[in-house]
Parts: structure tokens; sequence; C-alpha cells
């Protein structure tokens, strides 16, 4: 439980809730807005915390009321939750009943064969490791990161009902799971009363794979999506119009998704021809990728990553511009198909 005195000199605006766009969760009635702030890259021990603080109030301050963790986010691990724990205790305590806040377990956390995968004694033993260092009485939507192929879905879909019916998170998502591996876990949580309120997989323009069938599971069973990596971790920004700088997350060796083996010659032309669209909507590229990817009646929000403030604002400003003419859709299928 938070039980710090709350900073005075934070006073959110009284206009944040004007000009963001919210979109309903799938069936349930819960409301997200359609960018949410994730926690996974610079709110790290090692990173500065009055810039996590300031990220954090000027996403509130623009109407972004989801912010997304997980028990891994950092670096070290579980240094992210830790960060946002401190966040609220100084200024976000009071706010809590606005504030949709989201962590997940699935990938390693600690040694041995309890701090990774699926089972109920991982994502409960997590979901405590979370909430003690957010020092939240719950969280709003609490994910199995990740489908574990070495436990029955059974098992994680029943911890997952556990934690919401003990309290600890107000509803259940899962992250990462195939189009069949979702409508197997929906139908497992309808049984057990506890129905699946949200997919957050990875979606951009060029990582569409939940448009072969997830999409069509999801709109079918009225469940929502909060999408990761819209922006290809920084790809689909104007960083990479000319190749690869130094310093940019390309360049470390540490990324997964994003190295400099992804980012070939045909994927920057591809790019500064999108780049070419966004500029004829009046559009950084960034607005334009987040744009897109809204567009699905599936997605229900987008979860943005920033390493300074004026990012967050440009990425909220591509929801002043959301619609398309058929010739710009036409001229991005072009595009990303090469022709």
């Amino acid at each position: 439980m938070i039980t710090h005195q709350p900073n005075p000199s934070y006073t959110p605006s009284e206009s944040r809730y004007q000009n963001m766009p919210y979109k309903r969760c799938g069936k349930s009635g819960v409301q997200l807005p359609r960018l949410a702030l994730g926690l996974w890259q610079n709110f790290g021990e090692v990173d500065a915390f009055s810039n996590a603080q300031a990220m954090v109030h000027k996403a509130f301050d623009l109407g972004i009321n989801h912010f997304d963790l997980a028990n891994n986010y950092g670096p070290p691990y579980g240094s992210a939750e830790s960060t946002f724990g401190k966040l609220m205790a100084k200024s976000l305590a009071p706010y809590r009943d606005e504030l949709l806040i989201s962590s997940k377990a699935g990938y390693d956390m600690w040694p041995g064969p309890f701090g990774i995968g699926g089972s109920r004694k991982y994502l409960i033993s997590s979901c405590d490791q979370s909430l003690k260092r957010t020092g939240l009485d719950y969280f709003d939507v609490f994910y199995s990161h990740r489908f574990d192929p070495d436990t029955p879905l059974e098992e994680t879909m029943q911890a997952l009902d556990y934690i919401v019916r003990s309290g600890r998170a107000l509803y259940v998502g899962i992250s990462n799971y195939s189009a069949q591996q979702t409508k197997q876990a929906i139908a497992i949580l309808q049984d057990l009363g506890t129905p699946l309120l949200v997919h957050q997989p990875r979606y951009n323009m060029f990582d569409r794979w939940i448009e072969d069938g997830l999409t069509d599971v999801l709109t079918d069973n009225g469940v929502g999506s909060v999408v990761f990596s819209p922006l290809a971790q920084g790809f689909l920004t104007n960083k990479y119009l000319h190749g690869i700088p130094d310093g940019s997350r390309a360049s470390r060796s540490e990324q997964i998704h994003l190295n400099a083996d992804h980012i070939t010659r045909d994927k920057i032309a591809k790019v500064q021809k999108l780049n070419e669209v966004a500029q004829q909507r009046e559009q950084s590229l960034a607005q334009l990728a987040l744009a897109w990817v809204l567009q699905p009646q599936a997605v229900t929000s987008a979860i943005i990553g920033a390493s300074k403030v004026e990012q967050i604002e440009d990425c909220v400003n591509a929801l002043n511009n959301l619609d398309f003419s058929p010739e710009h859709l036409v001229g991005i299928e072009k595009i990303l198909a090469g022709s």
C-alpha cells in the first residue's frame, strides 16, 4: 500500500480528458486511451528518475491514463516497477482511480525453474512481487506475458483467474499468444467466469502477423487489444531515414527485435517512401505509423515508448489525423509490398 505523502508540486492538467480519444476494450466496460505509455525502456534504475517522472506527468496531462509494466522491465529486472512505485508515492497516488496500470509475468525473472513460464507458482509469486515493488494494492490488468508450452494452458488461466478472485488484479490479459492459443485461453477463462479482457501483441507496418487470424478471434469474442512496438522500436521514425545512427537501439547488441541485421537497404527505402506519405498528410513518420496501427477495429490502443517528453507529445499529435484516404492506404500497401 502506498503510504508516502504525495508531492503537492504536481497537479495534472485540468484538460487532460478533453482531447484524448478513448475506445471501449472489446465488449467490456473498460475504455482505454488510444495511446498508452509503456515503461519497457528508459524507466529502469540506470535511467534518470527526473526524466521518468517528467514523461509520466506529461503523458497523464495529455490524457494517457494507461501505464504498462512487466516484472522484468528495467534494467535491472524489476526496477521499472520500482520507479513507477516511487512515482505513485510522490505524485500520482491521489489519482489512482483514474489510472489503469498493468503488469505481466512470463519471461525470465529470477533463477531456477520457478522464475519463468506460465505456472501457477510463478505467476502468483511474480504478481505479489510486482505489487510490492509498485506499492499498489492491485493491478488493473495482469497478463500472462507469453504462452508456455511446458505448462498446461488450463493451469496458466486458472492462475490468472485466481489473481483476479484474490483481489490482486481487476482484469486478466494475455500477450504474445497465437490466434489458436488465444481462442483456447478465451474458452478456458469463460468457463472459469473471468473473461479475457485484452490481448497484447506486437503490431506495426513491418510486423503484421495479427492480421492472419488473431484480429478475427479477438473481434468475434469481444476481446480488445493493446498493441506494442507500433513504431518497430523506433525504426518507423525519422531516426533511420539515412541508415543506423550511432547510439540508436539498432546499434546496440542487446536488442532482440531491432538490430543492424534487420535494417536492410530495402527496408530503409520503404521507410523513406513512407515518410513521403507522412509529409503529404502533414504528419511525422511516427505519427503516420501510429495512425496506421490504430485503424483495425480489433485494435483498442497502442503502447508507445519514449526517452523524452517531446516524443510523447509528437505521438499524441498523431491522434489529430487518424483518417486515411483510399489512395493513401493503397499507396502504403504498395510501398510495404515493395511494388
